[in-house]
């Protein structure tokens, strides 16, 4: 900056005036000191320039994983919105593994950033409690209700039972809920997703069949198949699947249609997430948007907000986004 100003012949004060875009530089004085950068291929010191003003414009999106297409597009969608207020984002995977995930939130493991928005999936609501975050913190997801975090997450219970009302007006009944986990304390998505499902039975007055309720590990295509052979292994019969991810529901599509069923008239088949593959399976998935973008949008600003000063200090907001049933060929044929 020293060396601009001097070949433009104005004072350093002047040279970051302009740089900063203030408004009452006159013309010539403005067009001399970006002639004076052009000339000297001048680019600013983003990294001293943070450290002179303690902050570093950026934030953290810590995941569990990159390969599940939820979490993936949810990451893309932060780094827009992040990127609308000059943010950038950094993104950290943590396995769903409770070391890590108490080392990033904890600030045991050095964050270098101006805040964190944090999905967690190993920790318990007992750990959440007990930690002191580094930075300002935003919570992802459902395990975690009572904690010092602002909070945004999806409606999963609403947007679970819709999923299996649309399968139970279009007359189907013998329904699989695919993707429970057996140890899931009952906070957890699937457990919430599961309570849903069974609402919507509750509701009209209808009965699940239990022994087409199945426990899945993972939430991806292998277990999702897996999960329709075993039940053609055990001769179960069965007109509908919901599925609580879209990668599960990929995997039960595939799985039907290998053994000869056709989607939608012999199984119709719902997932959850509303990913680009969703749309452009053959058929295509009928789905549920949880409202990606807009828990992107609101988890950055609430994040912003934080560490700009400019939220009410002790006061933690929770906030759900909304959802949209988007029915395509796997319930209600072309």
């Amino acid at each position: 900056m020293n060396d601009v100003a001097a070949l433009a012949g104005v004072s350093v004060k002047t040279v970051s005036n302009v740089i900063n875009g203030y408004p009452y530089i006159r013309a010539e004085t403005r067009e001399r000191v970006e002639d004076a950068i052009r000339s000297l291929d001048y680019r600013l010191n983003a990294a001293a320039r943070s450290l002179r003003a303690g902050r570093s414009r950026t934030i953290t999106l810590a995941i569990p994983e990159l390969t599940q297409p939820y979490f993936a597009e949810l990451a893309q969608a932060v780094i827009d919105e992040a990127a609308a207020v000059d943010l950038t984002v950094f993104v950290e995977t943590t396995g769903g593994l409770v070391e890590r995930e108490l080392a990033i939130v904890s600030g045991d493991q050095p964050v270098l950033s101006d805040g964190l928005i944090f999905s967690p999936q190993g920790m318990t609501p007992d750990e959440a409690g007990a930690i002191k975050p580094g930075v300002p913190t935003v919570l992802l997801g459902e395990r975690l209700f009572h904690t010092r975090f602002d909070h945004v997450t999806m409606a999963n219970v609403d947007a679970a039972e819709a999923a299996v009302g649309h399968l139970l007006d279009l007359g189907r009944r013998r329904i699989v809920l695919m993707g429970a986990r057996a140890d899931e304390p009952y906070v957890g998505t699937g457990a919430l997703r599961l309570q849903g499902a069974l609402r919507a039975f509750e509701r009209r007055g209808l009965e699940p069949a239990s022994e087409l309720i199945r426990f899945c590990e993972a939430w991806d295509r292998a277990n999702g198949e897996a999960a329709i052979d075993r039940l053609h292994a055990e001769r179960k019969s069965f007109d509908a699947v919901f599925a609580m991810n879209d990668p599960l529901a990929l995997g039960a599509l595939r799985g039907v249609l290998l053994r000869g069923g056709r989607v939608p008239d012999d199984v119709a088949i719902v997932g959850f997430d509303d990913t680009l593959d969703a749309r452009y399976a053959t058929p295509s998935l009928t789905s549920i948007a949880p409202g990606r973008q807009e828990i992107a949008r609101v988890a950055v600003e609430l994040l912003h907000d934080r560490f700009e000063g400019s939220a009410e200090e002790g006061a933690h907001v929770e906030v759900t986004a909304g959802f949209e049933l988007l029915v395509r060929e796997s319930t209600v044929a072309r």
